[in-house]
């Protein structure tokens, strides 16, 4: 088949899902062609190296990646994200025509920020059929500055558009489906599809020494939260259940984010000396820390939005073998528990996680390793690479008419 992708992120920046994806579609025996940006993520400033301009393409067996221009700025407020939402589609569709003319099919990585540019590129080629591998459905980003509802409202309509439109909807976490089917997607065209983590980073590792004595023990149990210190982790309530085991475990966060400062000083107000705070490190070192730390914490918000949701940390932790301790509601905490890859309780509740943070320092550490082979078997069965570029291979070949639809009795969830 010709294939289009369309993707805000592309690598050189952390987008493996889209960048793993075209990879693996062209030594399939596909021809891929890949629509997006200049990369400037996270910093918001394109990278050094790189200067933004038209007519920039880069071409190797089987696969092509057109970049186009788009408004990079790393204010954090709600017109700056969407004036570099609309740059982008403006850019995307100019460029769709003669870029992507002609293919069979168009996989979306579908974001808040592709949103725009997929109602103009999908209008501007007519009949060729979209696949959506929808990541987000939460277009009220910085709900609390003026002006964002009218943003918000614009959001929804044309992600309302682009459901109706697709010929198959691909959710990235279970409860997702009906998200998308209440904002417009037809039931029988939806599917799900979890993500995959990155395979050549995440995988099970042997901490070194230099590992060993950053993550430190003293004899405690470890529990580790790698990643964004944000409005959607809700690390306070980590840092009040671990305070209240102070001799038990330690927790140990690594990263930072918006709410870095909040949280460190909460746990200096409690005299939370068992919680400790490491810099953001690169993703290359994750799997030994993962594996010198005894859990990692997956933590989300007691909110409505994200009980459809699955961290892209909980894919990484599984797919190492790394056991699972998960803050959180909805689909995370089912995968965890249906796994029997960790310990699970309500989101935002420190005397429950207090509670599993005791539980998890009693288990032996034969168990925990038990817990942590469950975790990736799930993960290589239902959440791999293969497992997720066959089933959007096989979405892709429906949308082009090219198999007939499978119906699978769980409910188009196949």
């Amino acid at each position: 088949m010709k294939i289009g992708i369309l993707s805000y992120h592309f690598p050189p920046e952390p987008a493996f899902i889209p960048g793993s994806l075209a990879e693996e579609l062209a030594a399939r025996g596909h021809e891929v062609r890949v629509l997006t940006g200049f990369p400037d993520y996270p910093g918001g400033h394109v990278y050094p190296g790189w200067r933004q301009r038209w007519h920039h393409e880069t071409h190797s067996e089987r696969l092509a990646v057109k970049r186009v221009p788009r408004y990079a700025n790393n204010a954090a407020s709600t017109r700056a994200r969407m004036a570099s939402y609309l740059s982008f589609a403006g850019s995307a569709t100019l460029a769709a025509r003669r870029f992507l003319g002609g293919v069979d099919a168009l996989y979306v990585f579908q974001l808040p920020a592709t949103t725009f540019a997929a109602a103009g590129v999908l209008r501007l080629l007519g009949r060729v059929p979209a696949v959506l591998h929808v990541q987000d459905v939460w277009a009220r980003d910085g709900a609390d500055e003026p002006g964002d509802g009218r943003w918000s409202a614009r959001l929804g309509a044309a992600m309302a558009r682009i459901y109706r439109s697709a010929a198959r909807v691909a959710v990235a976490a279970p409860s997702m489906r009906d998200l998308v089917v209440a904002a417009g997607a037809d039931p029988a065209r939806v599917r799900l599809v979890l993500n995959w983590t990155d395979e050549r980073i995440f995988h099970p590792a042997t901490p070194g020494p230099a590992a060993r004595q950053l993550v430190g023990r003293d004899g405690r149990c470890v529990v580790m939260h790698a990643g964004t210190i944000g409005a959607r982790q809700g690390l306070e309530t980590a840092v009040r259940a671990a305070a209240a085991l102070d001799r038990t475990m330690e927790l140990v966060l690594v990263g930072s984010g918006a709410d870095e400062r909040r949280v460190r000083g909460l746990a200096a107000e409690l005299g939370a000396e068992n919680v400790r705070f490491l810099e953001r490190r690169s993703p290359l070192d994750m799997p030994e820390l993962y594996a010198a730390a005894d859990y990692q914490l997956v933590m989300l918000r007691d909110l409505p939005e994200l009980r459809g949701m699955v961290p892209a940390k909980l894919q990484a932790a599984l797919s190492c073998a790394t056991p699972v301790v998960a803050s959180a509601g909805g689909d995370t905490a089912e995968l965890v528990e249906r796994a029997r890859a960790g310990l699970s309780c309500p989101p935002e509740d420190w005397a429950a996680l207090a509670d599993r943070f005791w539980l998890a320092a009693t288990i032996p550490p034969a168990a925990r390793a038990e817990m942590g082979r469950r975790g990736r078997e799930a993960y290589l069965r239902e959440m791999s690479l293969p497992a997720g570029v066959d089933r959007i291979e096989r979405l892709l070949h429906e949308a082009a008419g090219r198999v007939p639809e499978r119906v699978d009795p769980r409910g188009n969830l196949a």
